[in-house]
C-alpha cells in the first residue's frame, strides 16, 4: 500500500511509520503544521505541535530513509478545533480538543489529502487495533489498556477506518515501543510524552480562555438558586471543580461544595455537595458510529466518558433525537460538551457528544 505517515515527532509515530517500512508499503513522512504562532518552541511547552517537534520528525523520516514533508494545516485547526474550543467553553461545555483534532483535522483535512494525491491510507501511532469481519471493519481497543487510546478514536467513521493504519495497536507497552526506537537507531527514543491542550503550552488554560472569551464577574449559587459566593468569568469553572471556588456562605452541613453546572447565559455558577455530581442519565443529538451501526434501537453496552476513565455497563437507546444511555451505576461528574464513547467488550462502536444529563440527586437532597 502507499501509506502517509503522520509523523508528530514523537516516539509513537516514528515507530509506527518504521514499521509500516518494514511491512513493505510504500510511506511518505509528513508532519502537520497546526500553529503560525513563531514562539511555538518546546521549552516552556507541554504540547507535541512545537519546531522542536517537527525537526524531530524529519530526523526520524531520514533515519527510516522516506521522503518528509511539512503541510501547513494552521487555518483548519484553527478553524475547526481552537475555534470549536473557544465557543464550546463561551457555551458553558467542557470540549475535548483532541477528539475534534482526530476528527476534524487527522482523519479528515489529512485524510482527504491522502486520498486525492493517491494514498491508500494514514498511518499514525495511536495505539488502538482494527479488526476484520464479514460486516467491516472494527475499532477496538490496544492490547496495552494503560495506553489504549480507542477512545479519542471513536469520532472516526466506517469510511475513515477503511483507511487508516495502527501499527502499535497490539505492542503490549509503551516501553517496548521505546525499546525498539532506540534500536531503529531513532532520537526520539526517550522523548516525553505530549500532553495538555497543544494550542495552550504554557498549560493556563483559564488565562487563556480569559483572553479569548473575556472575564465578567458573575454569581455563584448553590441549587436553591441562593447566592453563596461570586466569580471573575464563569468560562474558568469545569463540572466536579472544587478549589478555587472561593464561596462566602458555608454549606449548612459543612462539607465542601462542587460545581454542578455553568450557565454562560446568565454568567452563573451552580454548586452543590459531591454526591449531587452523579448522573444517572447522558445524551446528546451529535453522534457517530466506528464501523457498522448497531442492529438494535437499544442494546446493552459500556459507555466511557473521558480517555483514561473506567467504562461503566449502561443501556443505550437511539432515536431520531440522538442518543440516551442509562448507565447501570451513576456516572461522576459529567459536563455538557464531554465526548461519550460507547463499547461492546474491546470494540469501539461509536460516540456522541454529551448535550443533556440527568441527575442521580433531586435538588431537595
Amino acid at each position: 500500500m502507499r501509506i502517509l505517515a503522520a509523523m508528530s515527532g514523537g516516539v509513537d509515530s516514528a515507530v509506527a511509520a518504521a514499521r509500516a517500512v518494514e511491512a513493505g508499503h510504500e510511506v511518505v513522512g509528513v508532519h502537520l503544521a497546526l500553529s503560525r504562532a513563531g514562539g511555538t518552541l518546546r521549552t516552556g511547552s507541554r504540547g507535541c505541535c512545537t519546531i522542536e517537534d517537527a525537526l524531530d520528525a524529519r530526523r526520524a523520516a531520514d533515519m527510516l530513509g522516506i521522503p518528509f514533508y511539512v503541510w501547513d494545516f494552521s487555518e483548519r485547526f484553527r478553524d475547526d478545533v481552537i475555534e470549536d474550543f473557544v465557543s464550546e467553553y463561551r457555551a458553558g461545555r467542557t470540549p475535548n480538543p483532541c477528539m475534534r483534532c482526530n476528527e476534524k483535522i487527522k482523519f479528515a483535512a489529512l485524510l482527504e489529502r491522502a486520498l486525492e494525491l493517491g494514498f491508500d491510507a494514514v498511518c499514525t501511532g495511536h495505539y488502538a487495533t482494527l479488526v476484520s469481519t464479514d460486516a467491516g471493519l472494527e475499532l477496538h481497543r490496544a492490547s496495552d489498556s494503560a495506553k489504549d487510546q480507542s477512545y479519542v478514536l471513536g469520532v472516526l467513521t466506517a469510511e475513515q477506518l477503511a483507511h487508516t493504519y495502527f501499527p502499535l495497536g497490539d505492542t503490549p507497552s509503551k516501553a517496548l515501543v521505546r525499546a525498539e526506537a532506540a534500536e531503529r537507531g531513532l532520537s526520539v527514543a526517550q522523548k516525553p510524552d505530549s500532553h495538555d491542550i497543544c494550542f495552550i503550552p504554557d498549560g493556563d488554560t483559564r488565562g487563556w480562555l480569559a483572553e479569548k472569551v473575556g472575564a465578567e464577574t458573575g454569581a455563584i449559587i448553590d441549587r436553591s438558586g441562593d447566592v453563596v459566593g461570586s466569580h471573575d468569568g464563569a468560562h474558568a469553572f469545569t463540572v466536579g471543580q472544587r478549589r478555587g471556588l472561593k464561596l462566602g456562605v458555608p454549606a449548612a452541613d459543612g462539607k465542601p461544595r462542587f460545581v454542578l453546572e455553568v450557565r454562560p447565559v446568565s454568567n452563573t455558577v451552580v454548586v452543590g455537595p459531591k454526591e449531587a455530581l452523579a448522573i444517572a442519565e447522558i445524551a446528546g443529538e451529535r453522534f457517530s458510529w466506528a464501523g457498522a451501526a448497531p442492529s438494535e434501537s437499544d442494546f446493552d453496552c459500556e459507555v466511557q466518558i473521558r480517555a483514561h476513565a473506567d467504562p461503566v455497563a449502561a443501556r443505550a437507546h437511539v432515536s431520531v433525537e440522538g442518543v440516551r444511555v442509562v448507565p447501570e451505576v451513576p456516572l461522576d461528574g459529567v459536563a455538557p460538551g464531554q465526548t461519550a464513547v460507547l463499547y461492546v467488550g474491546t470494540r469501539v462502536l461509536g460516540q456522541f457528544t454529551i448535550d443533556r444529563t440527568v441527575s442521580a440527586v433531586p435538588v431537595e437532597a
